[in-house]
């Protein structure tokens, strides 16, 4: 194995930038995502702006800053602008599209075992309610090549299948599926996908136009750095009339022409606070401002210092890299020997980093207890001295 070099560190400058708590050493971004001081700032400022009239600004203008947002955050991931609406989380677009749909008794989900446990409950409730049945297609990981993906979900369509539901990049395991092949791949069968994409925005390019699924959702709280609470749904032109917001509100008979029916609905569901969703252009500005080369070199950075990280951790634990440099982002997945443990509580592993060695990094038993495996985030504020910590610290508790 010849191991991927670190590039050259920008974390000391850059650390300052976050509230995050000094005392720990964060290796898990990936998760809820972490948002710089500035854009916490934009927050309460729009946050400041409501309180002051909240009558003037819901409604003079908050549909205006909606469409501002909305423009700047279309343009970074290849979007049309009318065909994107903001949603709180992923999790919540995923849903959003599952309810949507008319399944008759019989008809087939398919989704991956590499997919998010939220989503994959969503797909199988949706499901039971209407008699149809969820398909798992088995992902192979230790993984060889990304063509393996495409096999394994083909493998499991057949003429019943009414979506795939597959994330772009996995949370389990960290993989960058190949999701281009699989939705050109699908469209011969004239099958629709869903994608999962929580993790894609700010850790991968992303052009959605190109793209060409049918549905697609993504954070902006992770790898963009929006605060909690934002994230879009994009819906292909020719299947917006069928999906509708989980909470149906006004927009549903507004007598309005000058605005798409998908944009009236989605974008008032109920009195709530937008600030995260109007922080979406702070964000993409102050991430893009961190670097030379902006946004391009951001993503290029965090991806060495995953590849680089991933490989100090296999060497250390005595493992190959389980999966082709080609599949990772700015997450990667290593696997632990094999220990008891439950999926939704915390492993003693995991505590036990954080409490005697002051490491924050998800352990977590995948597929199935006893199987373990640890998953690493880089971003710009890590380097490599925090994963020659977590290697030390495995080392004396495993």
């Amino acid at each position: 194995m010849n191991p991927n070099a670190f590039p050259e560190s920008r974390a000391a400058a850059v650390r300052e930038l976050w509230s995050l708590d000094p005392a720990v050493t964060f290796l898990n971004h990936g998760s809820y995502g972490a948002c710089p001081r500035a854009v916490l700032e934009a927050q309460q400022r729009y946050r400041d702006r409501l309180e002051r009239e909240p009558v003037r600004f819901f409604l003079r203008e908050l549909e205006p800053l909606l469409d501002a947002a909305r423009g700047a955050l279309a343009s970074f991931v290849g979007a049309d602008l009318d065909d994107l609406v903001f949603v709180p989380n992923a999790t919540v677009g995923v849903n959003t599209v599952l309810r949507s749909l008319s399944l008759r008794p019989d008809d087939e989900l398919c989704i991956t075992d590499h997919g998010y446990n939220a989503c994959n409950n969503a797909a199988e409730a949706v499901a039971a309610r209407a008699g149809a049945r969820v398909v798992i297609a088995p992902v192979p990981f230790p993984i060889e090549a990304p063509e393996q993906v495409v096999e394994a979900v083909l493998a499991r369509v057949g003429p019943r299948t009414r979506l795939v539901l597959v994330d772009h990049v996995t949370s389990p395991t960290g993989l960058v599926f190949p999701v281009a092949s699989l939705i050109a791949a699908l469209a011969e069968r004239g099958v629709d996908v869903l994608v999962d994409g929580a993790h894609a925005p700010g850790m991968v390019p992303l052009d959605l136009r190109a793209l060409g699924a049918a549905y697609y959702t993504g954070n902006c709280h992770k790898w963009l750095c929006s605060p909690k609470g934002a994230a879009f749904l994009h819906v292909r032109r020719d299947r917006q009339g069928a999906v509708r917001p989980l909470s149906i509100s006004h927009g549903a008979n507004s007598p309005r022409t000058d605005r798409s029916r998908f944009l009236l609905e989605f974008d008032w569901t109920g009195t709530a606070d937008p600030s995260a969703a109007l922080c979406a252009a702070d964000a993409l500005r102050a991430m893009a401002a961190l670097v030379p080369g902006g946004w391009p070199a951001l993503q290029a950075h965090n991806r060495a210092t995953a590849l680089a990280a991933r490989d100090l951790l296999c060497e250390a634990l005595g493992c190959m890299p389980p999966s082709p440099d080609a599949m990772i982002g700015a997450l990667a997945t290593v696997p632990l020997p094999d220990a008891p443990s439950s999926r939704l509580r915390l492993d003693p592993l995991q505590d036990a980093l954080l409490e005697r060695w002051g490491i924050e990094v998800p352990v977590f038993a995948w597929p199935a207890s006893p199987r373990r495996h640890l998953r690493i985030s880089a971003q710009i504020y890590n380097d490599r001295p925090h994963y020659e910590r977590l290697a030390a610290a495995l080392a004396a508790l495993l």
